[in-house]
């Protein structure tokens, strides 16, 4: 089977780069032919001129429509998968999909097809306004993107791709990495049967080493709606517990940080895996749903449960009661917050039970050989319709 994987790529390296990667990765380790039509943003919010092409392209590019329309000629692929459209290949392309007769899967990283940010957050809060009133003008009222100018062009190309029908007709199947995601574009009018769950999946070792731990640990940038205050506020009531931070700080306080907390910056690979190793739990309080937050399964993979908010993907991912892999707690709620992490550093045979679930939910659900089996059935499935068809 070839497989023509399209994506435009961010300014920087991102987590959707990496699922890409790891995509095509997958495919070609399972005997299928991978091509690539991919376009990049790099450098293109440096100069005024990229800003203009980009708010004009995200809502039809012609350079994108050309460019995939090649691309399907010269590559003649089975299966065409989606991800990023934006901002240089535009939604308008999918139509060249359609008119060559090939099925389209779009992967679903985020809340995009419904929220013109894609992340259903405002001011660092989850906000479901243009899921609710089924247009994008509240992302212009409320200027989500704290620039008018990159506000009214998201609503636009969003706008304009609902008029257009660009997802809708085009795309065969839509590719949700959590239940919460499905459930969200059902509720914005998607037909149930063409939503799949496929979640995001990870390399998964035979067996870990369990660490009992000596800190508690939070993985991400250093940002508002990522809720890290949260942990530090609950780290100044107990000074005799020690908080680590791994991640890009976004945001400057003139207020001191107390002294059992510590910033070790990003880190990468062998750096990270030993901070996880050494970190007795990890900690997650985003006061945003995120999309398939990855630092669940990372922690899992060395035995270590997570204590993450009782909203979006980490709902499912997380769990309650008998299945549970970690803690839920109320969103933006500091006390219980408080109440899960503390409850749990003084309980060690607890942390060590659900860390064990943890790696045995990454098995049975996670690793890369169970999601590929979806995406192949998916597969299968799409090529069956298209035979049928013929």
């Amino acid at each position: 089977m070839k497989i023509l994987l399209v994506h435009n790529n961010y300014g920087k390296y991102s987590g959707e780069e990496a699922v890409v990667d790891k995509m095509a990765a997958m495919l070609k380790a399972h005997g299928h032919e991978v091509c690539f039509y991919r376009l990049t943003s790099e450098g293109s919010r440096e100069s005024l001129g990229g800003k203009v092409k980009g708010f004009l392209y995200g809502i039809y590019s012609p350079q994108g429509v050309r460019g995939l329309r090649k691309a399907l000629q010269q590559e003649r692929p089975d299966i065409v998968n989606v991800h990023n459209l934006y901002p240089f290949i535009s939604p308008a392309a999918l139509f060249e999909c359609k008119n060559a007769g090939i099925p389209v899967v779009m992967t679903v990283h985020n809340f995009r097809l419904i929220c013109p940010t894609g992340l259903f957050m405002r001011n660092g809060k989850p906000c479901e306004t243009c899921l609710q009133k089924r247009n994008e003008w509240s992302c212009i009222r409320y200027n989500c993107e704290h620039s008018r100018l990159k506000s009214l062009g998201y609503a636009l190309r969003n706008a304009v791709a609902r008029w257009t029908g660009a997802y809708k007709k085009n795309v065969d199947r839509f590719a949700c990495i959590t239940d919460f995601q499905r459930k969200k574009l059902v509720e914005a009018g998607f037909e149930a049967p063409k939503i799949a769950v496929i979640p995001n999946s990870i390399e998964i070792p035979k067996s870990y080493s369990y660490t009992p731990g000596e800190y508690i640990a939070y993985i991400g940038r250093l940002s508002y709606e990522k809720g890290y205050d949260l942990l530090i506020e609950v780290a100044r009531h107990h000074p005799n517990i020690l908080f680590r931070f791994a991640g890009a700080q976004r945001e400057q306080t003139n207020e001191p940080l107390p002294g059992n907390v510590e910033f070790t910056g990003y880190l990468q690979k062998q750096e990270l895996e030993r901070f996880i190793k050494h970190a007795r739990m990890l900690v997650m309080p985003s006061r945003c749903y995120e999309g398939f937050p990855m630092s669940i399964l990372e922690a899992a993979q060395y035995g270590k449960l997570t204590i993450g908010p009782n909203h979006g993907g980490f709902t499912e991912i997380i769990g309650e009661g008998e299945t549970a892999i970690g803690r839920l707690f109320r969103p933006g709620d500091v006390d219980d917050l408080e109440k899960q992490v503390v409850d749990l550093w003084n309980r060690p045979q607890e942390i060590e039970r659900l860390g064990q679930k943890a790696f045995e939910k990454l098995k049975r659900e996670y690793s890369s050989e169970v999601v590929y089996g979806k995406w192949e059935q998916l597969f299968e499935d799409l090529l069956s319709k298209k035979e049928k068809r013929e």
